[in-house]
């Protein structure tokens, strides 16, 4: 299979001296990796300080939990797979995605989906919220196709997929459908590790191989394609509510086979490389994410910890370690992690085991815990908005476009 890139081509073009023309609008993962992390950083102060009852009445009644799960993957989630893909697909394709005054709409319509989700009526929040993932994802298509790059039409499949639980997620919240508002986000959830698990297995390796001279890491084309396929039917299977015994089976497949894809990319090989070994660590979450849903399928666990492994550990840990990467990358910066991206790094992986923990009800301390998960996740993204922030907003050092 051959390794994702996303380095842009070199290009002579000069923006123009406005708004729209201003650095931060030349390719997507400089506005969209920007608002992610800011916007990690806040929404889950304002989730707890709604849990324990502390927020103003007017921002309680909008900021449930339905709000905190469904803008942990619309919200930053979706914002970070949006910029990732635009600056990837500007590689494969040798065609601008979206840049300058479209970028900068595309931004603004997630920003008043933000907005709208915390302030606007249901059904009015409803709309706004809907309308960017399919007017982030025809212009990824349109490039796509131009391009004839059918190898990554899959991933604008899982965009629809991902469109189609959010409009599934705001029935239920406005009372059309009879189903907890939970279910379609958990399928999102599901959906996004789908992508990782493409994704990780086009790039890991290749970047150890990269950063680790002669470690040779294993890949198999056949096995990738069995363990992909193994997720795919073991989150079909916990979608659907199948029975549990038939769940747990499937999801221990697919936790089984995952490792043994990391295993021979020698992550071992990794920790002396900071930018590498988040990957690593991040992608084992997928592992242990459904090895914790088969045991949730048992009632062996509670389904909380199960999510919260692949919402925080894969999903927060892979955005992390790859929005580091691909920005310093991307502004013309060497390729290594500094102290700032250590700490990062390490107060993600600290949030998820400290949120886990949480989830048990461990030490009988659920509530502190909460509160250091989520200090520690804030911490992680607006330490790396304000170190990050400046390389965002500023042209590349190296003088070229993008």
């Amino acid at each position: 299979m051959a390794l994702l890139t996303i380095e842009e081509p070199r290009s002579s073009a000069q923006g123009k001296p406005s708004l729209t023309h201003h650095p931060l609008f030349r390719l997507g993962f400089r506005p969209f990796y920007l608002l992610a992390a800011i916007f990690a950083g806040v929404s889950v102060p304002m989730w707890v300080a709604t849990y324990f009852g502390v927020a103003p009445q007017h921002l309680a009644s909008h900021v449930s939990l339905f709000w905190h799960v469904h803008e942990m993957v619309y919200g930053f989630a979706v914002a970070v797979i949006i910029g990732f893909l635009f600056t990837a697909g500007r590689n494969w394709t040798g065609l601008w995605t979206p840049r300058r005054g479209h970028l900068a709409a595309l931004a603004g319509v997630w920003i008043a989906g933000r907005i709208a989700m915390c302030a606007f009526p249901a059904p009015l929040a409803a709309v706004v919220d809907i309308a960017f993932l399919p007017l982030a994802a025809w212009p990824m298509y349109s490039v796509l196709k131009r391009a004839g790059s059918k190898r990554n039409y899959f991933l604008v499949g899982l965009l629809g997929l991902l469109t189609a639980a959010n409009i599934v997620f705001h029935l239920a919240v406005n009372g059309v459908l009879n189903i907890s508002p939970i279910a379609p986000v958990e399928a999102a959830i599901l959906v996004v590790v789908m992508i990782e698990s493409v994704i990780g297995g086009r790039v890991i390796p290749g970047f150890t191989s990269n950063a680790v001279p002669g470690s040779k890491p294993v890949t198999n084309v056949q096995r990738d394609r069995i363990s992909i396929g193994l997720t795919a039917v073991a989150a079909l299977a916990w979608i659907a509510h199948l029975p549990g015994p038939m769940v747990a089976a499937l999801t221990f497949a697919a936790s089984v086979t995952q490792l043994t894809r990391l295993i021979g990319w020698k992550p071992h090989l990794s920790l002396g490389t900071p930018l590498l070994w988040i990957l690593h660590v991040s992608f084992a979450w997928i592992g242990i994410g459904f090895f914790l849903l088969s045991l949730a399928a048992l009632n062996l666990t509670t389904t909380s910890a199960a999510f919260h492994a692949l919402a925080v550990g894969s999903i927060g840990g892979l955005i992390i370690g790859m929005i580091t990467r691909t920005a310093l990358g991307h502004t013309g910066r060497p390729l290594a992690a500094g102290r700032s991206e250590l700490v990062m790094y390490l107060l993600v992986q600290a949030g998820v085991v400290t949120r886990l923990l949480a989830a048990v009800d461990a030490f009988g301390a659920r509530n502190a815990l909460l509160v250091i998960a989520a200090v520690c996740w804030s911490g992680a993204f607006l330490l790396y908005a304000a170190v990050y922030g400046p390389y965002l907003v500023r042209a590349r050092i190296d003088g070229r476009d993008g």
